[in-house]
Formats: C-alpha cells, sequence, structure tokens
C-alpha cells in the first residue's frame, strides 16, 4: 500500500449473515480513499440497502457469480484483482477458508485476512486482522512463516466519521434516561421488537431504534413505533451512528462490530448475541466489566431486558466504570495501525525481492 491503487475487498451481506463484514471492511476503505486510493468491493451476496451506501460512498463494486468461498469464486476475485491493478486483496467472511487464501498467494497478491474465530484452519495470508477482544495467538498456531497477526482492539477498524470524535469525554448522568437500541444491519429474528416491548414497560426512558436497511422487520417496527413517538423514535438506516452514539447514556444491542464503536465511546451496554459467532465476544467483554451479558437471542425475554436496564441506568458508579474500561480498550488509531502493517508487508516483500535479486546477481 505505499502508492495510490485500487483495493479489492472480498465480503458479503444478507438478511441471513449481516452486514457486519461490510461495515468493518468499510472503515478499511475510507482510510484507503482518504489516501487516494479507490477501493472495489467483489460480492456475492449483497442486500439493496448495502448496494446503495457503497455507491454513495464511491466504491467500486463488482458482483461475483460463484459458489462463495470456492476455488472458483478465489479465482474469479484474483482476476478482478489483477484487472483493477489492485496488489492486495482484503478477505472478510467465514466461507473463505485455507484454500481460498492459497489461490490468491498462487498470483502473488498481497492477502489480509479479517478473521474472528480462527476458522480457516491454515492461514497463508500475509496479515490476519482479529479485532476482537478475545483474540489470541492460540487461534492462528498454524500459519505460513511469512503471516503476521494483528490481534485485539488495539487494530478495530472505525469507519471514517468516527474520527472526529477522538478526544470526546462522556458525562455521565446521576440516572440514565436515554437508550440506544442498535441490533445489527439486519437482526433476522427481530429481537429488536423484544427490546422495545421491554423499553415500553418502564416510563422512565426515552429510546432511539436504530434499525438497519436490510432488516425484514422493518414495516412491522414502524408500526410498532408509531404509538409511542414521545418515548421512542424510530432511525433507519442512520449515517450519524457516533452521534447516536454519543447521545446516549446507555445501548442494548447485537454483540457484533457496534461493540467495538460503543467502547470507543464510552457508552455503556448491554450485550444479546444474535449468532454463535457473537458469544466469544459478549462473554469476554462482560467478564472485563465493559458491558453486561444479557444472554441468547433466543433466550433473553423482556422481563429481563427490562429489570436490568432499571438496575444500570440507577447506578451511575457502574455506569462510569463501564464507559472507562471501554475506552481504555479502543483508543479509535485502528484502522492507520492497520495499514501501517499492510505498508510494512510491502517494504518487507520488495526488501526480500532486492536480496534475491543481489543473490542471483553474484551467483
Amino acid at each position: 500500500m505505499s502508492s495510490p491503487k485500487n483495493l479489492v475487498f472480498r465480503c458479503d451481506a444478507s438478511v441471513a449473515i449481516g452486514t457486519g463484514h461490510v461495515m468493518r471492511c468499510l472503515a478499511l476503505a475510507h482510510a484507503w480513499q482518504d489516501e487516494g486510493g479507490r477501493a472495489v468491493f467483489a460480492m456475492g451476496e449483497i442486500t439493496p440497502a448495502i448496494e446503495e451506501r457503497l455507491e454513495r460512498e464511491g466504491m467500486g463494486f463488482a458482483r461475483l457469480h460463484a459458489e462463495v468461498g470456492c476455488e472458483e469464486d478465489a479465482r474469479a476475485t484474483a482476476a478482478l484483482a489483477r484487472t483493477k491493478l489492485a496488489s492486495w486483496v482484503v478477505i472478510d467472511g467465514y466461507r473463505f477458508n485455507a484454500g481460498y487464501q492459497a489461490v490468491l498467494k498462487e498470483v502473488d497478491l498481497k492477502v489480509l485476512f479479517v478473521d474472528d474465530n480462527g476458522h480457516a484452519e491454515h492461514y497463508s495470508a500475509d496479515i490476519v486482522l482479529n479485532q476482537n477482544v478475545y483474540a489470541r495467538e492460540a487461534l492462528y498456531q498454524s500459519r505460513a512463516s511469512h503471516t503476521k497477526l494483528l490481534l485485539g482492539p488495539r487494530f478495530a477498524m472505525l469507519r471514517r466519521e468516527f474520527a472526529r470524535w477522538r478526544g470526546w469525554k462522556r458525562e455521565i448522568p446521576a440516572v440514565a434516561r436515554k437508550v440506544l437500541v442498535t441490533m445489527g444491519g439486519s437482526d433476522p429474528d427481530n429481537v429488536t421488537e423484544r427490546v422495545v416491548q421491554a423499553i415500553f414497560a418502564e416510563r422512565d426512558f426515552e429510546a432511539t431504534v436504530v434499525v438497519g436497511g436490510s432488516n425484514p422487520h422493518l414495516p412491522r417496527l414502524r408500526d410498532l413505533i408509531t404509538d409511542h413517538k414521545g418515548t421512542v423514535r424510530l432511525v433507519e438506516n442512520p449515517d450519524n451512528m457516533p452521534g447516536l452514539i454519543a447521545r446516549a447514556d446507555i445501548a442494548i444491542a447485537g454483540a457484533g462490530t457496534t461493540s467495538l464503536e460503543m467502547c470507543f465511546l464510552g457508552l455503556p451496554f448491554f450485550l444479546i448475541v444474535l449468532a454463535d459467532n457473537q458469544r466469544p465476544a459478549a462473554e469476554e467483554l462482560s467478564r472485563r466489566n465493559v458491558a453486561v451479558h444479557l444472554g441468547e437471542s433466543a433466550t433473553t425475554d423482556v422481563s429481563v431486558i427490562a429489570r436490568e436496564l432499571v438496575r444500570l441506568a440507577t447506578s451511575a458508579e457502574t455506569r462510569r466504570s463501564m464507559s472507562e474500561l471501554g475506552c481504555a480498550l479502543v483508543d479509535g488509531r485502528g484502522t492507520e495501525r492497520v495499514l501501517q502493517a499492510c505498508r510494512q508487508a510491502i517494504s518487507g516483500c520488495d526488501a526480500r525481492k532486492a536480496r534475491i535479486r543481489d543473490d542471483c546477481g553474484n551467483s
């Protein structure tokens, strides 16, 4: 990443898998754009809302038609990277495995693999990034000698709109009133409705409910909230997520990448596990007293949500501690560190090639 070029992102979005893979890739794409480069998203699955966002933010887009994660998919991605004169491919998704990485490395592409749980078994990518609070080297015992690991929230990639909030200080009210509800870009099981019902049960709260454009339950949520406009407002597909996080006193959220954004802005929050891959983050953040883990989406009921919300809302000391611990985890400079690691990988590769040329010339 030493000069402005195209950067190819291979990720997907759907109602089933959500939009988190694309949203964290967007953070790196923003930083790449800011350095004068162009980001191209190669996707096999996409929602209309995500396609519209990519277009609005000036991202290139290419639709892939092979089965996601198969060899044909990998070769199509490699071909696209070559067509776009891209030297790097960023991969983010659970269906991309060791073989997928190997295909890209065979054609001398540099690979950044954004990972959560070590699912690929073996890693030949140049860089593996796991920005989760539970990330550890033991997840990547099987990796190539050249593979560099970037582990933990120090490398949390936050989107461009969060940069101007660095240095902002949160005030902790004696009693929390403003609640932010956000269950990710799709929320296929409509956990949002259950949380809203819990807030309806307690009259002392003012809630902002964030719903992604890929949420299939949006019409039902609109109807549900219409009769409670005084206490609950619905925000669809927001373009100012940092402002919404900053305004809130407490959040109830899915345990995805939004948790790192809330840490950055010091917002005390509850987490509900919406998918199996979110469980380690929810458990570790709860263990560190950064968040409160409410449980699994299938089993957490309205009464539990309401009770825990009131408990935290009336404890300023607990919220202040959670806020400080969250800010200490995420400083908002993770994307810069990831880009720097990529530059170093290029420099190291160039130096190795130079040594090989010198060795050949002296033989």
